[in-house]
């Protein structure tokens, strides 16, 4: 695997991944998979976060203890099957910023059509972690990068559940300074953009739509 990507190949990452896989799982258990999964994957593309100390007082005495430094982390989910991973994060970074960009593919093109976007100020200064399920042409994720670029962030991760090699590619073309963590990186696209063997529309299995 490329220097730029990181597959979480944890034993309760890969585990709740194939439980997401089955097309025989609900809904609402998908949407609980999908939370936990991501909070797994979090800790791994926040493991290099720069840290300060300060001093505080224990019950015992006073110490210089370690602690975040720098502005606060903004997430950005690219629509709308990003927010499903929302949760996930916040759970372990409750005090981030958060944006949105909106995102859709055109199914006859499978290009990114923009229809929303709205981020924290100061991106500069922030680590910024996109978030999305699937990195399929990874058409969508780089206009979202591109987007965030150009609304001034320069410390971009991006964070999601199933790659293909094609959307890495595009990736790595577009943004080869954008850090990927994934759970997996599956076989390739069919003709119809989908990542096989894949687990269907994160999207649609997530809200329940079709």
């Amino acid at each position: 695997m490329s220097a730029n990507v990181t597959v979480v190949e944890h034993p309760l990452v890969q585990h709740k991944l194939t439980l997401m896989r089955d097309k025989g799982t609900p809904t609402a258990v998908f949407r609980q998979l999908l939370r936990e999964i991501t909070l797994l994957l979090a800790y791994e593309i926040t493991r290099e976060l720069p840290m300060t100390t300060k001093p505080i007082d224990t019950p015992l005495e006073e110490m210089d203890a370690p602690t975040l430094s720098g502005k606060k982390m903004a997430l950005v989910s690219i629509l709308r099957a990003g927010n499903g991973m929302l949760d996930g994060v916040l759970e372990l970074i409750p005090s981030a910023r958060v944006g949105f960009v909106g995102l859709y593919r055109d199914e006859e093109t499978l290009q990114p059509v923009q229809y929303y976007f709205k981020v924290p100020e100061g991106l500069e200064d922030r680590l910024v972690i996109a978030v999305d399920p699937m990195l399929a042409t990874g058409n969508s994720s780089a206009a979202a990068i591109d987007l965030l670029k150009e609304a001034g962030a320069k410390d971009i991760r991006f964070l999601c559940l199933l790659a293909a090699p094609e959307g890495i590619a595009r990736m790595q073309q577009a943004h080869p300074d954008v850090e990927i963590v994934t759970a997996a990186v599956d076989r390739g696209l069919n003709e119809k953009g989908y990542i096989m063997p894949g687990l269907g529309d994160a999207g649609d299995r997530m809200f329940g739509t079709k």
